[in-house]
């Protein structure tokens, strides 16, 4: 399930996306999922000798060209982290998930109803890590694009939000999507509920900056 080969998006339907059930599945037939292709990683796969901004559950590569935006409240947790580069934004969030299942499909199908709900009709594309969400909606500015892409992994799921010029144009992700490939996931050993946010927090360099830090 890990083992991510990259693909040109496509369009289609929502049959044709991969069954959650291929995780367990490859989890079964040996025990451990096979190290992937490239990121996001898991904690054990990560390569050496990478310099990262430790948020804690999520290690973010250092990219010349991307800022890093980052939310937490006065006690130093993370509420938001966004990479941003020029007219594009990504949008990062990690999640606690079942050790073996893939929690991604059933994700992404309650974000494409939510938009149905709210008159955004989503497109399904098959890209690099699988079924993506890509949608057209109204902000305070006008119409922009957005595109999800979920990564599932053992214990966890990175939900991933492209904006701008990256959302609509794969081939504009440029350095964002370096710094999605680059990520470190670091699951804790918590038993925790199924989709609750795994915990980011602040480094101290910057805790004692204050809340609200782009680096």
């Amino acid at each position: 399930m890990f083992s991510r080969k990259r693909e040109g998006a496509k369009h289609v339907r929502a049959a044709d996306a991969p069954p959650s059930k291929a995780l367990a599945q490859s989890l079964a037939a040996d025990g451990e999922a096979p190290a992937p292709e490239y990121g996001p990683w898991d904690l054990k796969y990560a390569p050496a000798g990478v310099q990262r901004l430790d948020l804690g559950s999520l290690q973010i590569p250092a990219i010349e060209g991307v800022e890093v935006r980052v939310q937490a409240n006065p006690e130093g947790g993370v509420e938001q982290v966004v990479l941003v580069d020029g007219e594009s934004a990504l949008q990062l969030g990690v999640f606690a998930a079942p050790r073996t299942e893939g929690i991604w499909d059933e994700v992404r199908e309650e974000i494409a109803v939510a938009m149905r709900e709210d008159g955004v009709q989503p497109q399904e594309l098959t890209g690099r890590y699988g079924t993506e969400l890509l949608a057209r909606v109204n902000t305070p500015e006008g119409q922009a694009d957005v595109r999800f892409v979920g990564v599932d992994g053992p214990r966890w799921m990175v939900r991933a939000l492209f904006q701008g010029a990256a959302a609509a144009d794969t081939s504009r992700e440029g350095v964002l999507g370096e710094a999605l490939e680059g990520l470190v996931v670091v699951r804790d050993n918590e038993p925790r509920p199924v989709r609750e946010p795994l915990p980011l927090r602040l480094p101290k360099e910057m805790a004692e900056q204050g809340p609200g830090q782009q680096v």
